[in-house]
C-alpha cells in the first residue's frame, strides 16, 4: 500500500502541539486521515497543506482528536470548517455524566447538572461537536478495539476513560476512596503537569554512555494525557504508533491490547515520540515493551522516530529520551519548524521537501538529580 505520514511543524518556544495528516490508497485513488490539529494557527496551515498537495476538494475520511487539550484539538477546527469530514472521532467528556457521578465527590450533581459543568470547561471539544453536526459527520469515540480506517485504536480503553476522567485539571474534585476502590486513583494527577514541570528543569549535565540507561522509572502524567488514543497503523507490510501525549499508563495498556490481539509492536517502521519528548512519559520498561530492547552499542537503526516539537524550544525534546529511543533502534527527528513527512510506495513528491536528518547521540544529556 502507498502511504505518507506528514507531522506538521506546531508552535514555538514551549507552546507545543500535535498536527498529523496521513494519505494512503493505490493507483492515485487516496483516503486522508488526519490526527489532531495543533492550535488555531497551524490547524490553518494543515488546511492549506491539504488543499496544495492532496487537492482543494479533499474529503477526509476521518479526523481524531486524541485528547481535549488545547494544543491538540484547536486547529481541527478548521479541518471541519473547511472540508467535508466524513467520520469524527473524539472523547465525549460530559456525554458519559450518569457513569462518572460515582467517581466525584460531590454526590448532589445530577446527571445534567454535571454535564452541563464539565461542558463549560471544553468549548473547544463542545465547538468540534457542533460542527460535525452541521455537517452531519458521525461522531464515535475512540475506544480501544476501534477501527479508524487503516488504524486500531490501542488506549484506552473506555472503562479506564471513566475512571480517569474525574482526575483531569478541569473537571470537578473526584472521589478519592471511590477511584481507589477500584484501584483506578493515579495519585495527585491533577498536579502532574506542574510536577512534570519541575522534573523536567535540569540544573546541570552528565555524561551518556550507551550501556547506562539514565531514563529512569516512575514517570508522572496528567490524566488527560493517559486518555490520549494511542494509534496502530497498518500498511500493507508497513506499521506505524501514534502516541499523542499518552503516558506510561496509556502506553502500558497498549502493549498489553497489542499483545493480546497478536500485534507484533516489535516491527513498527515509524513510531511518534510521546508529548513533545518530554521524560514524563516514558520509561526504559515501556520503551523495552514497545521498542524492543536495547540493542548493541551504535547498532543500525530498526525503525523512523519523529517527536512534534515546538520551534525555538531548548528543552524538548529531552535529549535523555532522545539517547533512550537511539539505544533502542529508533533515531529521533525532530518537527521544530518544519514539516517531516515517512513515506513508502509511490506517493507524489513535495516541491517543498527536504530531508529531514535525525540525531545520532548525545554525550552528554539532563542531569535531575
Amino acid at each position: 500500500m502507498n502511504y505518507e505520514i506528514e507531522f506538521h511543524p506546531v508552535g514555538d518556544a514551549t507552546k507545543a502541539g500535535d498536527a498529523i495528516s496521513v494519505r494512503y490508497g493505490h493507483n492515485g485513488q487516496y483516503e486522508v486521515v488526519v490526527v489532531d490539529g495543533g492550535t488555531s494557527d497551524s490547524g490553518q496551515a494543515l488546511v492549506d497543506h491539504i488543499q496544495r498537495y492532496y487537492g482543494p476538494s479533499t474529503v477526509i475520511a476521518h479526523v481524531v482528536s486524541t485528547h481535549p487539550d488545547t494544543d491538540h484539538a484547536s486547529g481541527l477546527r478548521e479541518i471541519l470548517k473547511t472540508f467535508r469530514v466524513e467520520n469524527l472521532w473524539l472523547h465525549g467528556i460530559w456525554h458519559h455524566a450518569s457513569e462518572l457521578r460515582p467517581y466525584f465527590a460531590d454526590k448532589r450533581f445530577s446527571d445534567q447538572g454535571l454535564a452541563d459543568k464539565i461542558r463549560k470547561e471544553y468549548p473547544i471539544i463542545e465547538e468540534l461537536l457542533d460542527l460535525a453536526r452541521k455537517q452531519e459527520t458521525p461522531v464515535y469515540e475512540p475506544f480501544q478495539g476501534a477501527r479508524v480506517g487503516p488504524f486500531t485504536v490501542l488506549s484506552p480503553t473506555r472503562y479506564a476513560y471513566l475512571r480517569l476522567v474525574p482526575q483531569f485539571r478541569k473537571t470537578p474534585e473526584p472521589d478519592i476512596e471511590a477511584l481507589k476502590q477500584e484501584n483506578f486513583w493515579l495519585g495527585e494527577s491533577r498536579q502532574a503537569g506542574l510536577l512534570g514541570k519541575l522534573l523536567e528543569k535540569a540544573i546541570s549535565w552528565i555524561d551518556e554512555r550507551w550501556d547506562v540507561e539514565l531514563l529512569r522509572e516512575g514517570a508522572v502524567t496528567a490524566a488527560e494525557n493517559e486518555t490520549s488514543t494511542v494509534l496502530y497503523g497498518q500498511f500493507g507490510q508497513e506499521a506505524v504508533l501514534l502516541t499523542g501525549d499518552a503516558g506510561v499508563n496509556a502506553l502500558r495498556w497498549a502493549c498489553d491490547w497489542a499483545k493480546g490481539s497478536g500485534i507484533d509492536l516489535s516491527t513498527l517502521n515509524l513510531v511518534q515520540v510521546p508529548h513533545h519528548g518530554s521524560r514524563s512519559n516514558v520509561t526504559p520498561t515501556i520503551l523495552d515493551r514497545l521498542l524492543g530492547p536495547k540493542l548493541p552499542a551504535y547498532a543500525s537503526p530498526k525503525r523512523m522516530a519523529v517527536v512534534s516539537s515546538p520551534k525555538d524550544d531548548e528543552k524538548h525534546p529531552r535529549k535523555m529520551v532522545m539517547t533512550a529511543f537511539r539505544r533502542r533502534g529508533a533515531p529521533v527527528h525532530k518537527t521544530q519548524g518544519i514539516y517531516i513527512r515517512h513515506h513508502s510506495g509511490v506517493m507524489p513528491r513535495r516541491d517543498n521537501e527536504s530531508p529531514s536528518v535525525p540525531f545520532d547521540w548525545f554525550d552528554q544529556v539532563e542531569n535531575y538529580d
